[in-house]
């Protein structure tokens, strides 16, 4: 866990810090993205890695959610598949598709690869980056994000999506040099790309871990925690907070605290009570809404947003969120309706 150097002022990093706050801030995982119109119209112009590649429309967008919804921070608008193909693996979005790598399967695939100067293969996120901080000029912190080791690998192995990473697995079960020799040159080049957006300007950092609760916990402490407890170590004299976001993570909470992140994400499955006690103080939380929730009526949406903020409790350190990513159907009004009744949502902290 980072050592905090200077107090923050803004509510979402004092709450990163558990730190007491007016109220409780919010973001939203993919908040700057397909439910809004405005992203609709600058995404119609040009292919979704070409607008990654774009800085000035990338930033664009990252800054439409801010101005549109009042969040308390802003969320890089990037692709965690991009160190992908910053290390040298074929990567293209196909629609109905989504993403498609040339699948990396034996010791000569993984040698090829390599770990590439970030400001060089991914330049252009840290001009987007800076684009942003300017056009925010203070408003709201920017957040910065990479894909965990584990979860970048099952894209790298399987090809793409996948449902039960078999490919990966059998690779991590069969062949575990082979394995960690992978996992140590991804956790080795997007160390390298979350400090370069650091110094690029990002206040916090996420690290996404989408894919890992498909682990059990020992596997999980084996086999993809350990990178991540690189990573976060490597960042700690940044100055900056991490977050560690681990998908369908119920069962992994006690490891997730090891992971040393000053603030561990939580979904909808497991509530925020519940993960603050097994959390023990040790890390802030985040999360934790049902996403569909934000299809329902209004009235649902409020119930359901007071229900999470009293789970979460009167205790500093809570961050308010989805449990995954905004739904593309989502109404932007909804959004607006959720993030408008957590500020409203004020409560004095204990002393």
């Amino acid at each position: 866990m980072n050592k905090l150097i200077t107090e923050p002022t803004h509510r979402f990093l004092r709450a990163c810090y558990g730190l007491p706050t007016d109220y409780t801030p919010i973001w939203m995982m993919r908040q700057a993205g397909r439910y809004l119109p405005e992203y609709q119209a600058v995404r119609s112009r040009l292919g979704f890695l070409d607008l990654c590649k774009t800085p000035d429309l990338a930033a664009e967008v990252t800054v439409q959610p801010i101005d549109r919804l009042g969040v308390d921070a802003a969320i890089l608008f990037a692709d965690i598949l991009l160190i992908c193909q910053a290390m040298g693996q074929h990567l293209e979005f196909t629609a109905g598709h989504g993403p498609r790598l040339e699948p990396v399967a034996s010791e000569s695939d993984i040698e090829r690869l390599v770990v590439p100067d970030p400001t060089d293969e991914c330049g252009f996120v840290m001009e987007t980056v800076s684009e942003v901080r300017r056009r925010l000029a203070g408003k709201v912190p920017l957040i910065g994000f990479a894909g965990a080791p584990f979860t970048v690998a099952t894209y790298m192995v399987e090809g793409g999506s996948s449902k039960s990473f078999s490919n990966l697995k059998r690779m991590m079960f069969a062949e575990p040099a082979l394995y960690r020799r992978l996992l140590d040159k991804i956790t080795e080049a997007t160390t390298l790309y979350l400090e370069a957006q650091v110094e690029a300007g990002a206040e916090a950092l996420q690290i996404f871990d989408s894919w890992a609760g498909a682990l059990t916990a020992p596997d999980f402490r084996a086999h993809a925690l350990p990178y991540v407890q690189r990573m976060v170590e490597s960042l700690s004299n940044k100055d900056v907070p991490v977050i560690y976001y681990v998908g369908q993570a119920a069962h992994l909470i006690e490891p997730m605290v090891e992971s040393g992140a000053e603030v561990l994400g939580v979904d909808w499955r497991l509530p925020l009570s519940e993960a603050r006690r097994r959390i023990g103080g040790r890390a802030a939380v985040q999360g934790n809404l049902d996403p569909c929730v934000l299809l329902g009526p209004v009235e649902l949406i409020e119930e359901r947003a007071r229900a999470v903020l009293e789970e979460a409790g009167p205790k500093p350190g809570h961050i308010f969120n989805l449990g995954h990513g905004i739904l593309p159907e989502t109404s932007p009004s909804h959004a607006k309706a959720l993030v408008d009744t957590v500020h409203e949502y004020r409560r004095q902290a204990p002393a």
